[in-house]
């Protein structure tokens, strides 16, 4: 036998695939369901000292999730508009816009799910309420480190849906297993576990421009915007957002999309950094 096709070939079929130009998330993300599910988090391939990778997103300006190019030392004119409304005269009208297209913080942590451990590594994303829990768990002294591969602790995921919650939403909450244990006996499945990670950072979140964002955020303005529903991308849940919102133009004679393209004049570039 050809070992090394092979290997090419068990490559091309544990590789996500595209379908239609989509990418499968599927086999990149876990989410939990409904119940309880044990995982272990697993030291990231990008950051040994830290599995968690924070991220900012935007989420109500288009059909789909914009990730900031904040997150990649960039500019973001949303972020640069909302600072900007901040920076001028209080009014309740601005201050409520501006919060509204505030950047939401996901972070995404690799996980092997027990019990369908074929699946490999992928990504768990959630907000502030569990990443404040999965950090209490950390700093237990009499817990550790969790991520371990040889003494770690496998994680008890409950969740439950909107019947408990009172929400459109699932809520999940964690216990800790008080035995520990190793990632897994076999050496070879460790090294692929640890080793063959989906990369928050790269590839799998659509990166708009500048320019293109900026668009974006100027047609949601336009007073001819009706209601959007949002869809996230699969693993993420969005509420649904209107565009009513308007700026306070009650002082100046420009319209709002005017006020916009000034926000953005070269002449101001050079102060609208963001302190990354």
């Amino acid at each position: 036998m050809d070992l090394n096709a092979l290997k090419k070939k068990l490559d091309t079929l544990q590789t996500p695939q595209a379908s239609g130009g989509k990418i499968d998330y599927s086999t990149i993300f876990w989410k939990p369901s409904i119940g309880k599910q044990q995982i272990r988090i697993v030291p990231s391939a990008y950051d040994a000292s830290n599995p968690f990778t924070e991220l900012k997103f935007h989420y109500g300006i288009t059909n789909k999730v914009m990730i900031s190019p904040s997150n990649f030392g960039e500019k973001d004119p949303i972020a640069l508009f909302a600072n900007k409304l901040r920076e001028g005269e209080y009014t309740k009208e601005n201050y409520v816009l501006a919060k509204k297209l505030d950047a939401k913080n996901r972070i995404f942590v690799p996980v092997v799910v027990r019990g369908e451990e074929d699946k490999g590594t992928r990504l768990w994303q959630f907000g502030k309420l569990v990443y404040e829990e999965l950090l209490a768990l950390a700093v237990d002294d009499e817990i550790g480190d969790y991520t371990d591969i040889v003494g770690g602790r496998d994680l008890t995921v409950e969740t439950v849906g909107p019947e408990v919650t009172g929400t459109p939403y699932n809520k999940s909450s964690i216990r800790v297993r008080m035995k520990t244990s190793p990632l897994s006996e076999d050496a070879a499945q460790v090294e692929k576990w640890t080793a063959e990670q989906p990369n928050p950072k790269e590839g799998l979140f659509k990166v708009y421009t500048f320019d293109e964002m900026k668009s974006a955020l100027e047609k949601w303005l336009s007073p001819e915007e009706d209601t959007v529903s949002e869809n996230a991308f699969p693993p993420a849940t969005t509420a649904q957002t209107t565009s009513n919102f308007s700026l306070d133009t009650s002082n100046v004679k420009q319209s709002k999309v005017d006020k916009f393209d000034n926000l953005f004049d070269t002449k101001d570039s050079a102060n609208d950094d963001l302190p990354f």
